[in-house]
């Protein structure tokens, strides 16, 4: 049974840095006595605890103080904190305290967020940022980079450039090797680079960026660029609030060089298998042809947030006399013009695509088979990003890591909470849009809870449109809309189930990702995908969000019930932000630093 908090603590030491360091002193003091009775006593009864790492080796959250008793009773004597001090003035709204902190463990040192009441801490991030006696070479670490003084034996920067490039996955084998070279995979291998880790950054694409040049011609980043930065290089100040597909390709194949990834372009994975005995994976991969072995202790799976494609089977698809493909194969409207267009779903791809139709004179119709949440971008970037990552949020003196840790200290748990009053006051701000489009006869929700997008986002990844223009063109009817599933496809058109008959030369189905493990039965095995489970959601049992409650991205950033397997990816603020955790915990492995992991994932759904 945990002890309380002595409410002296709180309301009898004065000013808010007076009460933060009064429950920080006595923190540290239960922590060094290792009492974790008194500690999670600190904590109110309705509590949250989210760790990146520092405590636990893990993405966790722990709930209450039964649950923080429980975690510490397990990683207490191997995580040694000490040295709790606020790093800033505490400030205090509507009785909460909110202070930012610095730590230390036996291995290295964090940062973190405490949001106080009198009945204690309400919530708590502890972050690791870096290793003692491994710490990134940047700053005051920063290379040297010129030797200066005669050497007869000198190697140029350029020759020790292609020394490496020459030996890494021949004679020298990474340590390892991450498949799919997007931003996610990309942000990573900076980070294994900046750590001395040897990576391998695996993409099937010609060049670095392709990813995004190949996608239909109007796609541009819905997330304003103060969100998107990658690690070390930000954007200068003149990039585009909403970057252009080719520009963003353009950057990542620039910060590939720049940050010096060891990136193999034309590279496809074969296969893999991990050997126990040997500690290490067996990925066969063809490099431009040439088929080689590499044996990585681990291996990362970088592909996004999403698995392969959802290809949806409908009668008649063996008939139809058009053009039929996935949404993430679309090319662009310059074929299609003059041509009938069917977009089957109502997603974020579904409506850029309808609009770029729409832009080209196309005739197109878009097929709605569920309710969609439909947000305007502009309410988006003021309402619900503008305190956090924007120029208004720059000039308050926010940083983009503070940012990152001020979104990551809101245990997903009760995130809803925060976001439910930004989507009412935009549902008022853009009330005659919605009436509009709703008039339209689009079916539109605002999530489950009416939570909005964000978390449709973190709990399936889909069911979304941030509205650049295409919702406009759905409301006034330049879009048109039809409802209801497909019961098959004839030669020439489209029959929904109702009998509604849609003519088209081109079909496009706009019907979202599988879970990431779909990629793992292709490259290991089904039986692999399956131990691991499905990723990505929190257990909320919202739509397509199945419970239990999970608490975190499923499998995300973390180790998971396979050995040496990880998952990375999401948006460009994810990438950025988790690929410092799982570079993190990838370097204490490399370094044989103990990582003793604390509440590993259970897997409760498969797919």
């Amino acid at each position: 049974m945990t002890q309380t908090l002595d409410p002296a603590l709180l309301t009898e030491a004065g000013t808010p840095q007076q009460r933060v360091d009064s429950w920080l002193a006595a923190f540290e003091t239960a922590l060094a006595d290792r009492d974790v009775d008194a500690a999670a006593g600190l904590f109110a009864v309705d509590s949250f605890w989210r760790d990146l790492t520092a405590f636990t080796w893990n993405i966790k959250t722990v709930e209450g103080r039964d649950g923080i008793a429980d975690m510490l009773t397990a990683q207490l004597d191997t995580t040694d904190p000490s040295g709790f001090h606020a790093t800033e003035p505490p400030v205090e709204a509507d009785g909460v305290i909110s202070a930012w902190i610095g730590f230390e463990t036996g291995v290295g040192r964090g940062v973190g967020h405490l949001r106080l009441t009198d009945e204690g801490a309400w919530t708590l991030l502890t972050a690791l940022q870096e290793l003692d006696g491994h710490e990134e070479s940047k700053g005051v670490r920063r290379p040297r980079g010129a030797k200066h003084g005669a050497d007869p034996n000198r190697v140029t920067w350029s020759e020790q450039r292609e020394i490496e490039a020459r030996e890494l996955g021949y004679t020298e084998q990474p340590y390892v090797v991450i498949v799919g070279g997007g931003q996610g995979g990309i942000a990573l291998g900076a980070r294994m680079r900046q750590l001395g880790v040897p990576a391998l950054v695996l993409d099937s694409h010609e060049r670095p960026g392709d990813q995004w040049r190949g996608r239909y011609k109007s796609l541009c980043l819905h997330d304003p660029v103060w969100y998107d930065h990658l690690p070390y290089l930000p954007f200068p100040e003149n990039w585009p609030v909403f970057a252009p597909k080719d520009k963003i390709g353009d950057w990542l194949e620039m910060y590939t060089k720049v940050m010096e990834v060891p990136y193999w372009s034309s590279t496809t994975c074969t296969s893999a298998a991990f050997d126990e005995d040997a500690g290490e994976w067996a990925v066969h991969v063809n490099r431009a042809g040439e088929r080689l072995t590499l044996r990585p202790k681990h291996l990362v799976m970088a592909t996004g947030m999403s698995g392969k494609p959802n290809v949806p089977a409908f009668p008649g698809q063996d008939v139809f006399a058009g053009e039929q493909h996935h949404s993430s194969k679309h090319p662009g409207p310059d074929a299609y013009v003059g041509k009938k267009v069917v977009v089957i779903g109502a997603n974020n791809s579904a409506h850029d695509i309808c609009g770029a139709l729409w832009e080209a004179g196309v005739d197109v119709t878009m097929v709605q088979r569920s309710s969609t949440h439909i947000v305007k971008s502009d309410s988006l970037m003021d309402l619900g990003l503008g305190d956090l990552y924007s120029e208004r949020a720059l000039a308050a003196g926010m940083t983009t890591a503070k940012a990152d840790l001020t979104f990551g200290s809101l245990p997903y748990r009760i995130m809803h909470q925060f976001q439910i009053p930004i989507y009412d006051a935009i549902r008022e701000r853009d009330k005659d849009f919605y009436d509009r489009l709703e008039a339209a006869g689009f079916r539109h929700d605002w999530g489950d809870d009416g939570s909005g997008l964000f978390m449709k986002y973190l709990r399936r990844g889909s069911g979304y449109y941030i509205d650049v223009g295409a919702a406009e063109l759905v409301a006034n009817g330049d879009i048109k809309l039809a409802h209801g599933n497909v019961r098959e496809l004839t030669e020439r058109s489209v029959i929904l189930e109702d009998g509604t008959e849609l003519p088209a030369d081109l079909v496009v189905y706009a019907t979202g990702f599988g879970s990431m493990n779909g990629w793992v039965a292709d490259l290991i095995g089904q039986d692999v995908a399956d131990k691991v489970g499905k990723v990505w959601g929190l257990g909320s049992d919202t739509t397509k969000d199945p419970g239990p409650w999970e608490g975190e991205q499923r499998n995300m950033w973390k180790p998971t019930q396979q050995e040496a397997l990880w998952f990375h990816g999401g948006n460009l603020h994810q990438s950025r932000h988790y690929s410092l955790y799982l570079a993190l915990q990838l370097k204490a492995r490399y370094e044989g630093i103990p990582t003793p992991v604390y509440g590993l994932q259970e897997v409760h759904h498969l797919r």
